[in-house]
């Protein structure tokens, strides 16, 4: 492998760039997950033991040759190009006139969302997107070490590992619950973030609005009737909507909340998984732990609490396949809302 690391060390020290595409093409050939580095790298683990270390080292040598190489390039290719920018630029030309922007989908969702539920008599509660433990996990009947806390990758604060980037809205929840004032009838929108990989699919900075309601004699039939007002208004009359026996720490019993696929009309597409059903959300009867832990005596007082991701219904609404779009602050996806206002 020593002989294969000096000849790709040859390549990339004769590599020629002059151009932004060459510039290209040298990352993909060496520095991309498929480029030869990364290919010596995953054949690594065939290496002797005894020749690990020293491979090891010349590997990193490598590696970090092609990324300084890179950058390096890459900065005097920019300078260059601004260098000729300023050049050309002509200073008797009339100024570009600003464009007016327009809102962004996730903000008209959650607002969409958040007129409903106020008609509906719930309030809007914020919270801290930087939480402790107690309010993110423990409070809500998550234990240490419990399982349960592997279904949530969590972002944890280096300095302080009891505070965490909230992985829920949930924590807003329990800090209402905390204040004591009864009957508690309110919503909770926010950012949320969790350790994931982004794709078309998932993301680690989404958006979430959950909802709570405590009272004496609240029942599971309340819940239903909620969620079914709430479709109903945002989505239309048409849509059916299911609940699935589900499990979470801090309701029981627990239920998914899924509506019938807008883009096939329950037919079965790629969005749906060809099942004609979306989950929109999870949602179930507050836990008695749940609001002994936040001093709420349970013989009395019940409650209910429901979840839902802003984007997964953005989704359904604009027929919008890929998350990335909503961060990649691209003009041209932007201005397709502007009559969406």
């Amino acid at each position: 492998m020593l002989d294969k690391i000096k000849e790709i060390n040859t390549e990339i020290e004769q590599f020629k760039i002059d151009t932004k595409e060459q510039l290209e093409a040298f990352r993909l050939a060496f520095i991309s997950k498929k480029g030869k580095v990364s290919t010596l790298f995953d054949d690594f683990k065939n290496v002797a033991n005894e020749e690990k270390k020293l491979v090891g080292q010349e590997l990193n040598k490598l590696k970090n040759l092609a990324q300084q190489r890179f950058d390096s390039l890459a900065e005097t290719l920019q300078n260059n190009s601004s260098s000729s920018a300023d050049a050309s630029l002509d200073l008797s030309l009339p100024p570009v006139p600003h464009e007016l922007g327009t809102r962004h989908p996730i903000t008209l969702v959650k607002e969409r969302i958040i007129q409903v539920f106020e008609r509906m008599g719930f309030n809007v509660s914020d919270g801290p997107e930087i939480e402790d433990d107690w309010h993110n996990f423990s409070a809500l009947n998550f234990p240490e070490n419990h399982p349960a806390r592997e279904m949530q990758d969590t972002f944890f604060i280096e300095k302080n590992p009891d505070m965490i980037l909230r992985t829920h809205t949930s924590n807003v929840q329990v800090r209402v619950m905390e204040q004591g004032k009864l009957p508690i009838r309110s919503i909770m929108p926010g950012r949320v973030y969790r350790n994931e990989a982004i794709s078309a699919r998932a993301h680690c900075m989404f958006h979430q609005v959950e909802g709570l309601y405590i009272d004496e004699n609240v029942s599971f039939s309340d819940l239903k009737n909620t969620i079914y007002h709430f479709v109903k208004e945002l989505f239309g009359k048409d849509v059916t909507v299911r609940f699935r026996p589900s499990f979470f720490p801090f309701t029981e019993p627990s239920a998914e909340i899924d509506i019938s696929c807008l883009i096939c009309k329950g037919a079965g597409c790629n969005m749906c998984k060809h099942s004609g059903w979306v989950e929109i959300g999870g949602c179930g009867m507050v836990d008695p732990n749940v609001l002994e832990n936040c001093k709420i005596d349970s013989t009395k007082y019940s409650g209910f609490a429901f979840g839902m991701g802003v984007e997964r219904i953005t989704n359904l609404k604009y027929q919008i396949r890929d998350l990335r779009l909503f961060t990649e602050n691209d003009i041209r996806f932007l201005r397709q809302f502007t009559s969406a206002e």
